[in-house]
């Protein structure tokens, strides 16, 4: 048993039209779709090319879901929501490319595709639903023919922190295992397949490295999602993080779809759901 980032789940005013951008984005299709009432999508989950899934959920439903009063939960379109996605493609012609379709979908640069200080080359936009993403290479020059379109080799989700090594202990206790570890600097954890990399700066550091001011208020609109083997793991993950320091903010229960879930906010205040599938 060991938490694991299945689904990263964002806020979104539209879902139709969010997922309309990150389809044409990363070339992928949804794998679940639920409706509302009124005949409009409520949430959407995309498949990243086998580096997790991305879930677009309507922003007033995720704030009722999180226990924030809808009508106070508009994000700090602004301002900076305290985490910085991440697709991390092959070379430095398929970081330009994707921000080339990023912002031919609506999106805005905050940071042109280049080398940066210490050697890495990369960009960032913000999505047209408000999220940060920092699009960078996994190598230093290009050495394939450009993928049309690029492929997502990793998928990240870097958290800004009070302080990573106390958040780093946190989630080790929930059998999470450090891969980069520079202590109060940047920690990250060791990636499974078919899942998201979890990583954890400080909030100030994580809003430079980005391009954006660090100030921001607001219902954050980001859910993260384990999906344990059975309701015995979703007790313990649980039983473990309430231990652990996190606060539970939903006892465990069964879904409408069937699925045995719980949920809790980490000492950071990132909230979780562990659940099993439907």
């Amino acid at each position: 048993m060991a938490l694991s980032l299945d689904i990263v789940t964002i806020g979104v005013p539209q879902v139709e039209a969010a997922r309309a951008f990150y389809t044409s984005l990363f070339s992928t299709s949804a794998v679940a779709i639920t409706a509302a009432e009124d005949g409009h999508a409520v949430t959407t989950r995309l498949d990243l090319h086998g580096t997790g899934q991305l879930a677009l959920h309507r922003m007033d439903a995720l704030a009722a879901d999180a226990g924030t009063d809808p009508a106070a939960s508009d994000p700090a379109a602004s301002g900076f929501r305290g985490y910085v996605l991440s697709s991390i493609v092959g070379g430095p012609a398929e970081v330009r490319a994707l921000l080339d379709a990023a912002t031919a979908h609506g999106a805005t640069v905050v940071k042109p595709a280049k080398k940066q200080l210490f050697g890495e080359f990369s960009a960032v936009c913000r999505a047209p639903d408000g999220t940060v993403w920092k699009l960078a290479a996994a190598a230093k020059k290009d050495t394939d023919p450009v993928p049309d379109p690029p492929r997502p080799t990793e998928t990240a989700v870097f958290l800004g922190v009070a302080r990573p090594k106390a958040s780093k202990m946190f989630y080790e206790a929930l059998g999470m295992t450090a891969d980069r570890d520079y202590g109060d600097k940047f920690v990250d954890f060791t990636l499974t397949d078919g899942v998201c990399r979890l990583g954890l700066l400080p909030r100030k550091a994580l809003a430079k490295d980005a391009g954006v001011d660090e100030r921001g208020d607001g219902f954050s609109a980001l859910a993260l999602t384990h999906t344990a083997a059975s309701r015995t793991d979703v007790d313990a993950l649980l039983a473990a993080a309430d231990e652990a320091g996190a606060e539970t903010t939903a006892a465990t229960t069964r879904t409408g779809a069937g699925a045995y879930e719980g949920h809790f906010t980490d000492p950071d205040g990132y909230r979780w759901n562990i659940t099993t599938p439907a």
